[in-house]
C-alpha cells in the first residue's frame, strides 16, 4: 500500500470540479484507456484577457490520476493561461503534499493535458508536436520526446525513475535499453548545458576561466576530531534506528496482508450471496436479452476493450447479461475494493452509450467493498 498524504485523499474522495464545462474552449486529451490513464481537461478561456475562468476534467485511472487532475483545475483557475503554461507536475505533486513516487506519472499526465488544452485553444494540434518523436515504449505509448521532457524537468536518473514519471518501461521491459541511452545522452546534453551557461557567466563578470589550485587539507584539531567521531557515531544508531522502523513496518504490513485475506474469504461469501439474490430478483418480462438484443455485440466488443485496460492494474470485468436497457457485469481482481470502483462503472457506461447510440444503465453484480483498507 502507497503512502498517500492526507490531502491527495481529499482530492480523491472529495475532488473538485470532476465536470463537464459549459462553453469550454479548450479541452486537451492525454493518455490511453488501454494503457491504464486518460485525462480529459476542459478550459473557459476568456479570449479577450486569456483568464481561465473555468475548468473541469474526466479522468480514468487510479486515486493519484484523480487527486492531481483536481489540484490542477484548482491550481489555474483565475490564472492567465500563459502564467499557468509555467506550471510543472512537480508544482502539482507539492501541491498534493507530495505524491509516491510510483504515482509521479499522473502528475506529469496532468501538466501534459494542460499544454494539450493549450494547444486546442490556440487552434494547434498537441499530437503534431510530437509527430517526429520516436516511439519507445510500445505498451504505453511514450515517445523520446516525453522522456527528454520528464528527465529534464525531474532530474531523472535511472530507467525506474523513467517509469515513475512517464510509465515507459513498465510492463515488457524491453525498451529499457533505450531509456538508458535517452538517460545517458540527455544528462550528457544537460551537463554541457550546464557548463556552457557557468563559462557565459564567467565571461560576463571577468572570472578567470581556469580552475583554481585546491588548497591543501589542514590537520584536524583534537576537538574537531571528537566532534568527526560522535557524528559518525550519531549516523550509525540513526540508521540503526531505521532499519529497526522498516523491520517494524515490515511486520504491520504482513498483518494487514493477512487480515485483508480473511476479509476477502467474508466478502467472496457474501458477493457469491448476493449474485443469487439479484438473479432471483430479476423479473422475466425485461424482453430480450443477449445475443436477442440488437446492439449485443457492440457491448462485447466494449467490454472486450475494458479488460484489456483494467487487466493493467490487475483488475477485469466479465459480462454477465444484456437486457435493451441494463448491462450487467462483474468486476473483479485489483477492482474488488478499488478506490475506482464507481468511476469505472461510470467510464464503461460512457463507452457502452457512446457505441450504442442511447442511454443505458450498467449495473456490477459484485459487492462493494471498502476504499483504501486499513
Amino acid at each position: 500500500m502507497w503512502d498517500y498524504s492526507e490531502k491527495v485523499k481529499d482530492h480523491f474522495f472529495h475532488p473538485r470540479n470532476a465536470k463537464i464545462v459549459e462553453g469550454a474552449n479548450a479541452v486537451g486529451d492525454v493518455g490511453s484507456i488501454v494503457c491504464g490513464d486518460a485525462l480529459r481537461l476542459m478550459l473557459k478561456i476568456n479570449p479577450e484577457t486569456e483568464v481561465i475562468e473555468d475548468a473541469g476534467f474526466q479522468t480514468f485511472g487510479c486515486g493519484s490520476a484523480i487527486a492531481s487532475s483536481s489540484a490542477l483545475t484548482e491550481m489555474i483557475k483565475g490564472m492567465k493561461l500563459e502564467d499557468a503554461l509555467k506550471i510543472t507536475n512537480k508544482d502539482i505533486a507539492d501541491y498534493l503534499d507530495g505524491l509516491p513516487p510510483e504515482k509521479m506519472h499522473c502528475s506529469v499526465m496532468g501538466r501534459e493535458a494542460l499544454d494539450a488544452a493549450a494547444a486546442n485553444y490556440r487552434g494547434e494540434s498537441y499530437e503534431s508536436a510530437h509527430a517526429d518523436s520516436p516511439l519507445v515504449c510500445k505498451c504505453f505509448g511514450v515517445d523520446e520526446a516525453h522522456i527528454v521532457r520528464a528527465i529534464r524537468e525531474n532530474h531523472l536518473t535511472t530507467v525506474q525513475d523513467v517509469t515513475n514519471y512517464t510509465k515507459a518501461g513498465g510492463a515488457c521491459g524491453s525498451c529499457h535499453e533505450k531509456i538508458e541511452e535517452i538517460i545517458e545522452r540527455t544528462l550528457r546534453e544537460m551537463a554541457n548545458d550546464e557548463a556552457a551557461s557557468a563559462e557565459k557567466d564567467r565571461s560576463r563578470t571577468g572570472e578567470a576561466s581556469e580552475k583554481a589550485v585546491p588548497e591543501t587539507p589542514r590537520e584536524l584539531s583534537a576537538a574537531e576530531r571528537i566532534k568527526a567521531e560522535a557524528d559518525a557515531e550519531i549516523r550509525a544508531l540513526e540508521e540503526q534506528m531505521q532499519r529497526v522502523r522498516e523491520e517494524a513496518q515490515a511486520k504491520i504490513a504482513r498483518a494487514q496482508e493477512e487480515a485483508r485475506r480473511r476479509d476477502e474469504q467474508l466478502r467472496a461469501a457474501k458477493e457469491e450471496e448476493l449474485r443469487k439474490a439479484a438473479e432471483v430478483s430479476e423479473t422475466a418480462d425485461e424482453g430480450p436479452v443477449n445475443e436477442n438484443v440488437p446492439f449485443y455485440a457492440e457491448v462485447v466488443r466494449v467490454i472486450n476493450d475494458m479488460k484489456v485496460a483494467l487487466a493493467q492494474d490487475g483488475g477485469s470485468v466479465e459480462l454477465k447479461k444484456v437486457t435493451s436497457e441494463k448491462v450487467y457485469v462483474e468486476l473483479s481482481g485489483s477492482c474488488v475494493g478499488c478506490m475506482m470502483t464507481d468511476m469505472t462503472l461510470s467510464w464503461i457506461q460512457q463507452q457502452i452509450m457512446e457505441a450504442v447510440g442511447h442511454y443505458v444503465q450498467v449495473i456490477n453484480t459484485a459487492a462493494p467493498a471498502p476504499l483504501f483498507p486499513e
